[in-house]
């Protein structure tokens, strides 16, 4: 059950629900690999050989779990290779609420990190025979770190980039470009940790680099509003977002 509790800006995330929650059976598999030496567990699971492009997905505030599992299959059930990447390191899957406060903490006080992380994710995704062409993709927490990407400029052969329920803030001395991928924004109306001035804040900043994006905000969705489960899941928003998402990937990749 999702922890009834504030969150900031710095702390998106849900609690991690197991896969009895829902009913869900993993077809990918979980993937160890190594960055710097030091050990990190991500998730892929592959379309076939007529792969439309993939996918990586980037975890919210507790780390992999079954949701990023399940989405990830969601993906490749529509032709989309999908690696769901690790930032927290192996075994590093925060239950309680300090200790995902620290883990996300940690990255968004050293954003170099974050990146280099992100993008080591994204080359092991290729290493296991995902698309080259890729969507960058996340939840809460991992939803701001596909903006950090964006922003950066960092990562290659980038088709668009997705966040749902995510933070949407540019840190002083960071700015997009008019050369950055397009952007799909999906936002609950209600979400109380990432207000609607804030995404016409972001949708101002876009606009002014002539940035192609979509913004999508479902009325009466919570923060996490996509979360299977829990206590802020929201079905039409969910559902709704989700067949945008779809209809952007085959319009991007």
């Amino acid at each position: 059950m999702l922890n009834k509790i504030p969150l900031t800006v710095a702390t998106f995330g849900v609690i991690a629900l197991t896969s009895s929650a829902y009913g869900f059976t993993a077809g990918g598999e979980d993937i160890r690999y190594e960055v710097d030496g030091e050990a990190y567990e991500g998730y892929f699971i592959s379309a076939g050989d007529n792969t439309k492009g993939s996918v990586l997905i980037i975890h919210d505030w507790d780390g992999i779990d079954d949701y990023e599992r399940q989405r990830a299959d969601m993906l490749a059930a529509e032709g989309y290779d999908a690696f769901a990447v690790d930032l927290f390191g192996a075994g590093n899957r925060p239950q309680a609420i300090e200790a995902k406060q620290a883990a996300t903490r940690a990255l968004y006080e050293d954003r170099e990190r974050m990146r280099h992380l992100t993008l080591a994710g994204l080359d092991q995704a290729r290493k296991e025979g995902a698309a080259l062409q890729t969507v960058i993709m996340g939840y809460c927490f991992g939803g701001a770190v596909a903006l950090e990407i964006a922003r950066s400029g960092e990562a290659n052969n980038i088709a668009a980039y997705t966040s749902f329920h995510g933070g949407l803030g540019t840190p002083e001395g960071q700015a997009y470009t008019s050369a950055t991928p397009p952007i799909y924004i999906a936002h609950g109306g209600a979400d109380t940790s990432v207000s609607l001035e804030d995404v016409a804040t972001l949708a101002t900043e876009l606009e002014q680099a002539n940035i192609t994006y979509e913004v999508g905000i479902y009325s009466g969705a919570p923060h996490a509003f996509s979360v299977f489960g829990s206590d802020r899941y929201h079905e039409r928003a969910d559902k709704r977002s989700w067949e945008t998402f779809k209809q952007w990937l085959n319009e991007m990749l």
